[in-house]
């Protein structure tokens, strides 16, 4: 059985890096925008009883003129997870529950309803299995098609020099998982989402690697340029309100079948980090 230890290192090491730079580039736009906000940083550490080592993570949040609230975190945990959730993860099971998994996690919400929000998350999981998995999706409570095309095309470059096949599957499995059963709609205009990418080797570990790097080059490349064209649109209060009553349906997902939220609920993480992806303000009509 494969150890797996520095390769979540390495893994851990990416996450931290693109945080980095994701966040220098958010706060470059509220610099921009006349704004001096800056994001927070909040270390936190897991517990889990007879684990002396449960890892933690760092929150990262920033609410500004540009951005209302954006939080990217990035953490590191390992222990075992709960029998009863063990056998629905990849690779766990009651008799086997021990896994360590690694992460970046971002949710913006922004101030003008013509700025899309967005969700990026990839991450590197092992178990008995070793795999990534993740994506990115925009998610504007106004809509515009040229906003959407680029964002697609930039998770399309991501895609196709790892796999021609990959954009066309992991849009599918957006469109089909950023779904809202109860409201019969879709939580934004999608982008791409996959998971179970799994690492039988160092050769297969190097080769999804690069995808789930690819991703998030191409997700700083587009967002921040979408942005800075939306960033100064006139919006009048209907706009706004549109945009509040979007944030609403934005919360009913995470909260009801978000992977991502019940999986940091499940294994004892942070709650304030889990649930940043909720917008600060949202309504319901």
């Amino acid at each position: 059985m494969t150890d797996w230890t520095q390769h979540t290192g390495h893994a851990r090491v990416w996450f931290e890096n693109l945080r980095d730079q994701i966040c220098a580039e958010f706060e470059a736009i509220e610099r921009e925008a006349g704004s001096d906000a800056s994001f927070q940083y909040t270390p936190w550490n897991r517990e889990e009883e007879g684990n002396p080592d449960p890892g933690g993570g760092v929150q990262g949040l920033m609410k500004g003129k540009v951005f209302e609230k954006v939080g990217v975190n990035v953490s590191t945990v390992r222990g075992s997870f709960a029998k009863e959730f063990a056998g629905s993860i990849n690779g766990a099971s009651a008799d086997a529950p021990g896994f360590v998994a690694t992460g970046i996690s971002l949710v913006a919400h922004m101030s003008n309803p013509h700025v899309p929000a967005v969700h990026m998350n990839t991450r590197f999981l092992t178990t008995t299995k070793a795999w990534f998995g993740g994506g990115a999706d925009l998610n504007p409570p106004i809509p515009y098609e040229e906003d959407t095309a680029e964002f697609h095309a930039a998770m399309q470059a991501a895609c196709d020099p790892h796999n021609e096949t990959y954009f066309e599957r992991y849009k599918k499995w957006a469109d089909e998982y950023f779904y809202i059963p109860h409201r019969q709609v879709h939580r934004g205009v999608g982008g791409i989402f996959c998971d179970h990418l799994e690492c039988a080797d160092d050769a297969a570990f190097g080769r999804n690697f690069e995808f789930i790097k690819d991703i998030g080059k191409q997700f700083l490349e587009v967002y921040p340029m979408i942005v800075r064209k939306r960033m100064n649109s006139e919006f009048s209060p209907e706009d706004e309100a549109q945009m509040f009553e979007y944030r609403g349906r934005y919360a009913e997902f995470n909260l009801v079948y978000d992977r991502g939220t019940i999986f940091g609920l499940k294994t004892g993480g942070n709650i304030d980090a889990i649930l940043m992806s909720l917008p600060p303000r949202a309504t319901w009509s």
